[in-house]
């Protein structure tokens, strides 16, 4: 009878720990007020004035790079898809959290399905095809092509995406 109260009890606070625990990784994220484009270029355009340096496995412009073809594409079209039973399930529902964490968290150095080889070369042109995509994105009107892993977004659901992104990567960016 003991040890089954026991167990119970030891079930009981693990899941009051576990409930508790995700609640509070859930409350640590991010000013979702600031997941605008007005202020990841002011965030970007600040950082770029500072020495710069990549601390993960990608260097400075094929970050930027990377960034920018993520937005670009969220216009012009991803080149692969993740499946519609991947999107509607496990993509839909990282975005979610991700979104009311303000936050995002991915394989840093993971490349977008099909696009092509990240240049390594410039960090400038790569900086500045950044600020050009933010800008031609800030301004798009049409409709935006569905993500590769979330499906579709609305401008305002991309907008959080990608300045999420963008947070995310800079993490590495010292």
């Amino acid at each position: 009878m003991n040890r089954r109260n026991l167990l119970k009890k030891s079930l009981l606070i693990g899941t009051a720990g576990l409930v508790g625990g995700s609640g509070v990784w859930l409350m640590n994220g991010y000013d979702v007020s600031k997941l605008t484009i007005e202020q990841a270029k002011i965030d970007l355009q600040e950082l770029y004035l500072l020495k710069l340096k990549a601390t993960g496995g990608w260097n400075l412009s094929q970050i930027f790079n990377h960034l920018a073809q993520s937005i670009e594409y969220s216009m012009t079209g991803y080149p692969e898809h993740k499946s519609d039973a991947f999107k509607n399930t496990l993509g839909h529902s990282a975005f979610s959290v991700f979104a009311y964490r303000g936050k995002m968290s991915h394989d840093l150095v993971e490349p977008i399905p099909g696009a092509p080889i990240l240049d390594a070369g410039d960090k400038l042109l790569a900086f500045s095809r950044l600020l050009t995509a933010l800008n031609d994105f800030e301004n798009y009107t049409e409709h935006l092509q569905p993500h590769f892993a979330y499906g579709e977004l609305n401008h305002q659901q991309y907008t959080r995406a990608h300045v999420m992104h963008i947070n995310n990567h800079l993490e590495e960016v010292v």
